[in-house]
């Protein structure tokens, strides 16, 4: 075997599977998937999103790339423009969200991308190659994708988006232009070049912050990640000033060994987390056979509803969660907060177990569920995503079905598996030396062994 891939979408998790088989390692694997999760994904995540990357190659120390939004402002506007809100309902909930040209963070994904492929073995240009080609030629629009551009719609319209129902044919040409230009010419031109002047000059023209000297300044940090240890496991995952990791670990330093329903419910309280948005995340977590693991979470937040020169951009400086002290209360060049949380476990310096996932302030629940699932309760990976899941919110317990919650908490019973308790994607190592997967069919997961 080659390695194993598990995805938000079919073609992502395939165009990974295809960078394994040409003999790429796995951090070539995790950047073609998540460039093709730019055009397969198109409200999740494109290149003006942002995100992490966590790659421990065999044997070696875990690296964390942080290419997370960065607060714009360097050039102030002298009128910025309202945030606009929308309301999106979904289920038994409504949100607003808040987009538009002040909505506008710097974003990562092209610096990213760059600084992820010098770890790999392929050049950029094949690393584009199959996320350009689904842009150019299409693809067809899944049953999980048609649901969240329904809840979506006006900013799926407003960007550009061309087929809203499952089975239409999506064609994004503008976004292939973009990717073939990364693929050429490396980031530069998202950031210093004529792509970066468009999109900023645009943006200024109509009243948001994200300026020239902004994107100028962008650049990827490179992070040493949080270390926990649980079930003789040593476990690696996103460092501050994200706070997604922090919490994470937290969670996992409060559990006994064999936790009980109890314990978890316990060990979710311990910290306290954001909001219940809806979380337009995406999660990839890839595992080559020469055990070089990697771990990446991307974000458009919900998206500004503004396409420029092929990047659709993401509205962070609109959403409520990363802005607790107020919209536009951050310097500029603040990297704004995350709860996304790529992680990585290893036995004896070997991955075993690669995941992540999506969904706001749920993700850090559902990673600790499906490493107590894998870990302590000893499920394959598949089964350890099927299980179901709770989400303590506050004071309130969220459950899915098969779940009979012991707690005197006020309880929401989900009538069915559902998105929103996130969408975790594993890979998993076996002490035989199998691998196999886990995708989450909360969100259309999908898993490839190679």
């Amino acid at each position: 075997m080659r390695g194993a891939i598990a995805a938000g979408h079919p073609l992502t998790a395939q165009a990974g599977a295809a960078m394994l088989r040409a003999g790429g390692n796995a951090v070539d694997a995790a950047v073609a998937a998540m460039l093709t999760s730019c055009v397969t994904e198109p409200l999740l995540t494109g290149l003006g999103a942002a995100g992490y990357m966590l790659i421990a190659p065999a044997g070696e120390t875990p690296v964390l790339l942080d290419f997370s939004a960065e607060a714009p402002g360097r050039a102030p506007q002298a009128d910025r423009a309202d945030l606009d809100p929308i309301t999106v309902h979904f289920g038994d909930a409504s949100q607003e969200f808040h987009v538009g040209p002040s909505s506008v963070a710097a974003y990562g994904m092209p610096a990213g991308a760059a600084t992820a492929a010098t770890y790999g073995r392929a050049p950029l240009d094949e690393l584009v190659a199959t996320a350009a080609k689904h842009a150019r030629e299409g693809h067809r629009v899944n049953r999980y994708q048609a649901y969240v551009t329904s809840l979506l719609l006006p900013l799926a319209h407003s960007a550009g988006l061309t087929a809203f129902e499952e089975g239409e044919l999506l064609v994004q040409p503008h976004v292939a232009e973009a990717l073939e230009r990364l693929g050429k010419d490396g980031a530069a031109p998202f950031y210093t070049g004529d792509i970066a002047h468009a999109i900023a000059d645009e943006i200024t023209r109509n009243g948001g912050d994200l300026s020239r000297e902004d994107l100028k300044a962008y650049e990827v940090a490179t992070r040493e990640p949080l270390h926990v240890r649980h079930r003789g496991r040593d476990i690696h995952t996103n460092p501050p000033p994200a706070a997604g990791g922090a919490l994470l670990t937290q969670m996992l330093e409060a559990l006994p060994d064999n936790p009980s329903q109890q314990d978890l419910i316990r060990a979710m309280a311990a910290p306290k987390t954001h909001l219940n948005r809806l979380g337009s995340t995406t999660h990839i977590s890839v595992l080559d056979a020469d055990g070089t693991a990697c771990s990446v979470t991307t974000t458009n937040g919900a998206g500004s509803g503004i396409s420029i020169a092929g990047v659709h951009l993401n509205n962070m400086m609109g959403e409520e969660d990363l802005s607790p002290d107020g919209f536009f209360s951050h310097a500029p060049g603040d990297r704004l907060p995350s709860m996304m949380s790529p992680t990585v476990v290893t036995n004896h310096g070997g991955a075993e177990l690669v995941l992540g996932s999506a969904g706001s302030s749920r993700i850090c629940g559902a990673i600790l569920q499906v490493l107590v699932n894998v870990l302590d309760r000893g499920m394959p990976a598949q089964d350890a995503v099927d299980a179901p899941r709770f989400h303590l919110g506050g004071d309130h317990l969220h459950v899915e079905p098969g779940i009979r919650p012991e707690t005197e908490l006020p309880v929401t019973r989900f009538r069915a598996p559902n998105m929103f308790f996130g969408g975790c994607q594993v890979v998993e190592m076996t002490g035989s030396g199998l691998l196999r997967g886990g995708g989450d069919h909360r969100r259309d997961g999908a898993v490839v062994i190679v």
